[in-house]
């Protein structure tokens, strides 16, 4: 019997972003049904424009939208219907966070108790950490000079003891996305620290839900087949037992679509080994996970598999980079991309030189882009397409000194008149200069990291579970044969006919999950999309090793490139600096298939 004495919860993801719609909540509240409500805020960007925004004034630093775009309107639906509350909305001020949303709570006529959990924070810890001898995880590069924020990735544990001591509300800072919701099935089940295999399916619950209506059709390969509108889109709710599975779900009567599909997207979104994901409860195994129809709008996941976490917390910190300048513009006409490219080149050989002749070095990464010509395929642009008569020419410049990129701004524009027809501008004025802000992760013990978890400001014991310090994870890979195609003629055909696709950002790399139509899809697709194959469709971008990882369970594969983002999300100057668009991009690499596969994959 669960601890709660409950057979099963449903959970409500209510925000994949700082940022997200504010419909989603009160969608939830009104017409989820849900027991708990669950938000996530935050990324490594956002703690640092939080830790800025708290050094200017000390009653800043937390996810403003949650306490008055959010609870201030629905606190009191929240509290007569007794949903629970779990966000990571505090960033770097969470006793400024608990403050403010007491005091919307009493301004409604509610009581409710109000817990925090700190300690990710490390940043007032600086002069510590620069005694361990630190190491960027990828490229071994020291701790910079200067950081602007530092936060290790907590787990679930310290939220589900807030739960345990009757918080009803519980704020966190920076957690890894999937605890918001395998805390309260952790406190609800009474799950323990070594119960593996059940924190990995929480874990694999609390992935699905992170990114809001990703999962529900929101973000989906085959979006035609979305039902209903996008301007009123299902958020997703998980329908939880104490045994592991769960049903992916979304309130009735509302746009968008729950199927194996768009389920496995996101299950492959922003992961790398599938066999190794790695979080601070649990190291995750995803490659046998199976995804079933179970009703309309309503997929059952079970499978995913856990073992033992490792010692260690992974920390993000941030550190000043730079600035960055964009500019665009629209050049039209006959080889108008020919046209922008040379607009492009003229002007940065200009600026280059006029900053030679004032002493400074040159600019460092520069990205040139043709939208409307295939830019983002780079070389695997289709040599039949047709060339656009009209096109947006967008350049972004990165230099140390914030002068040198405003040079680039004043000169883009005081061309106009110098260097070719047919242009005109996007945005009034000039474009100005931003700081970048430079990502650094590295690895800590977590007996370093103290953690304090409180309720309504007084102290609630917790210990968290320490795994041994000479424990060495054991990844075991799903073997998976060659199945050998059909004999005869092949034909070849779009990926995007055998299979849909997510991407996403990790770090400086990038994933792409791939999962095939159908069963019988799935040896074509492996056959022809090697680790290779896709390195060299990406050859612009994927500049370090590229790995394919199987996963039998759903059909799919996954690859992780390494180095192909140009820094980062935080600090590239590509136009895509996430990988967002990278699933879509690779849906038109060819694949070859047995040419009987041709009239249902229309392509006789």
């Amino acid at each position: 019997m669960a601890k709660s004495g409950k057979t099963s919860i449903r959970i409500g993801g209510a925000s994949g972003y700082w940022g997200d719609s504010n419909a989603a909540p009160a969608q939830l509240v009104d017409h989820g049904n849900i027991d708990y409500l669950v938000f996530d805020y935050l990324a490594e960007v956002t703690m640092a424009i939080l830790a800025k925004l708290k050094s200017r004034k000390e009653d800043q630093g937390y996810a403003h939208d949650f306490v008055f775009g959010v609870m201030k309107p629905l606190v009191k639906k929240i509290a007569d219907r007794k949903i629970k509350v779990i966000a990571n909305a505090g960033g770097v001020n969470l006793e400024a966070c608990r403050k403010a949303l007491e005091q919307v709570a009493k301004e409604a006529g509610v009581t409710l108790r109000i817990a925090t959990v700190e300690g990710d924070n490390l940043l007032g810890r600086e002069e510590e950490l620069r005694g361990l001898g630190i190491r960027e995880m990828a490229s071994g590069a020291e701790l910079p000079a200067k950081l602007m924020s530092a936060n290790a990735y907590l787990g679930a544990f310290p939220i589900a003891a807030a739960l345990d001591a009757g918080a009803d509300i519980v704020l966190t800072g920076r957690c890894v996305d999937s605890a918001v919701s395998l805390a309260p099935l952790i406190h609800e089940f009474g799950w323990k620290p070594t119960d593996y295999d059940l924190l990995a399916q929480g874990s694999l619950c609390g992935h699905l839900l992170e990114c809001g209506a990703q999962v529900t059709g929101g973000n989906f390969t085959d979006w035609k087949d979305v039902e209903a509108q996008w301007d009123d889109v299902g958020w997703p709710i998980a329908e939880c037992s104490a045994d592991g599975a769960f049903v992916i779900t979304k309130p009735a009567n509302t746009g968008g679509l729950v199927s194996p599909l768009t389920v496995a997207e996101q299950m492959l979104y922003e992961i790398g080994d599938p066999a190794a994901y790695i979080l601070p409860d649990v190291v995750c195994d995803f490659t046998a996970v199976t995804m079933k129809q179970a009703g309309r709008d309503r997929v059952r996941v079970e499978g995913a598999k856990g073992r033992m976490p490792t010692r260690t917390y992974k920390v993000s910190a941030t550190y000043p980079g730079g600035f960055r300048l964009v500019s665009s513009s629209v050049i039209v006409g006959y080889d108008a991309p020919a046209k922008a490219r040379r607009v492009a080149e003229s002007v940065l050989a200009r600026c280059n030189r006029m900053l030679k002749e004032a002493g400074l070095p040159p600019y460092g990464d520069v990205a040139i882009d043709v939208i409307g010509d295939e830019t983002l395929y780079g070389a695997s642009a289709d040599p039949r397409r047709t060339a656009p008569r009209e096109v947006v020419l967008r350049t972004c410049v990165q230099h140390m000194r914030p002068e040198a990129c405003e040079l680039y701004a004043k000169e883009s524009v005081g061309t106009a008149l110098a260097m070719t027809t047919g242009r005109c501008g996007i945005d009034a004025g000039r474009p100005s200069a931003s700081p970048m802000v430079r990502l650094f992760s590295f690895l800590i013990d977590k007996d370093f990291v103290k953690i304090s978890v409180r309720v309504d400001g007084a102290e609630v014991p917790f210990a968290p579970f320490l795994p041994p310090k000479d424990h060495v994870d054991v990844v075991e890979h799903p073997a998976v044969a060659d199945a050998p195609l059909a004999t005869g003629r092949k034909i070849e055909v779009p990926l995007i006919a055998l299979a849909v696709a997510r991407s996403g950002d990790k770090g400086d790399g990038s994933n792409i999950g791939v999962i095939a139509r159908k069963a019988e899809y799935w040896p074509a697709i492996r056959a022809s999309l090697t680790a290779e194959a896709v390195k060299a469709y990406f050859a612009h971008y994927a500049k370090g090793k590229v790995e394919r990882f199987d996963l039998p369970g759903v059909h799919a594969v996954n690859f992780l490139l390494a180095n192909s983002l140009g820094g980062g999300g935080t600090s590239s100057v590509r136009l895509d600096t996430q990988a967002k668009t990278f699933g879509q991009l690779l849906l038109s690499i060819p694949v070859s298939v047995p040419e009987a596969w041709g009239n249902e994959l229309g392509a006789s």
